[in-house]
């Protein structure tokens, strides 16, 4: 039984036996147990397989680990309630991160604070004074055109209990330090405007005294809302360049195709939903299967048939190149802003 789901995908075991989701940073403590149940009871002798009673402990046993590291007790404060930040505050009540009375929000726009009380049931004030004092771990979700202002109110507050994790783009970690007292925890991410849909990819990288429990903090938060991948600072300009402007690139390119549907007799509705599912369903694909881009267009290209037809008509009008061309150009604009 467990093997169907690891054959599918759904479980990934490690060498140790352990077993956690491949896909996503949130296993669903329920849908654990119920394995677990199934794995015992799936026995045609009646009584427990010892190879299926060691697999229902190792889920358990992850159960327990997940719990204690997804710091179901941590009391997070976000600095900023916007777009980003209202994303993160969803994503961590919807994963069970913690509970909303453990949250701490703060915002110059009163009204979408109250919006957010009323809603959500988390704390929330317009001073962020209140959000450091309350929190263990502070998110900045503010634009870097004010986060220099808003550390410089906050610094004395800080101590070494405290983990920040800045989200401004552009904004180094240096840069970040020299406005928090000596030897703060920081992580420094970028994520993308997917976390509004769960379906984020964020770069993380960590500070001077970030600590491995600062690093995995930010990888379960960031977690709640897509996936998390670790990067070098140096890197992160390219990360923006891809990941942090792609999401543009992409509407575009769904906005295109769906254009050619209608020229093609399509109605305007119906031709969205095909572009937007079929960039969707293409992703999925390269992400479960592992498979390279390439190998899976083969797949779906056959000799002189319709794809292989499209595909030499995007070449000839520099798609590829394009796409490329506009990741190295909005890399290069990170550069020049940072």
């Amino acid at each position: 039984m467990v093997a169907d789901y690891y054959q599918k995908g759904y479980y990934k075991p490690f060498e140790d036996g352990t077993v956690v989701n491949r896909y996503d940073a949130g296993v669903d403590i329920i849908f654990i147990i119920t394995i677990g149940f199934i794995v015992l009871s799936h026995s045609r002798t009646g009584s427990p397989n010892p190879d299926r009673t060691k697999t229902f402990y190792c889920l358990l046993r992850q159960m327990h680990n997940w719990q204690n590291e997804r710091g179901i007790n941590m009391k997070i404060g976000f600095i900023g309630a916007g777009m980003i930040g209202e994303a993160l505050i969803r994503g961590v009540l919807a994963a069970n991160l913690t509970r909303s009375d453990r949250i701490f929000a703060s915002d110059v726009d009163s009204d979408h604070l109250q919006m957010l009380h009323s809603e959500l049931g988390i704390n929330t004030s317009v001073s962020n004074i209140d959000t450091v004092d309350n929190a263990e771990v502070i998110v900045l979700a503010v634009k870097p055109q004010i986060i220099d202002t808003v550390l410089q109110s906050i610094n004395e507050r800080i101590t070494g209990e405290h983990l920040v994790i800045s989200v401004a783009a552009g904004t180094l970690i240096r840069t970040i330090e020299e406005d928090l007292p000596a030897g703060a925890h920081l992580v420094r991410v970028m994520p993308n405007i997917a976390c509004t849909v769960r379906q984020a990819i964020s770069a993380i990288c960590a500070g001077s005294n970030a600590t491995e429990s600062d690093v995995k903090t930010a990888r379960t938060i960031f977690g709640s809302v897509g996936r998390v991948v670790a990067v070098p600072e140096s890197m992160m300009d390219a990360v923006t360049g891809l990941s942090g402007s792609g999401p543009a690139f992409v509407f575009q390119i769904i906005e295109a195709l769906a254009d050619g549907g209608v020229h093609e007799g399509l109605p305007r509705d119906i031709a969205l939903e095909l572009a937007a599912q079929t960039v969707l369903g293409a992703a999925a694909m390269v992400l479960v299967t592992g498979e390279h881009p390439g190998a899976l267009k083969d797949m779906v290209t056959s000799p002189a048939g319709t794809t292989i037809r499209g595909l030499r008509a995007l070449e000839e009008q520099g798609v590829r190149a394009g796409m490329m061309a506009a990741v190295i150009a909005a890399t290069r604009r990170s550069r020049e802003l940072g």
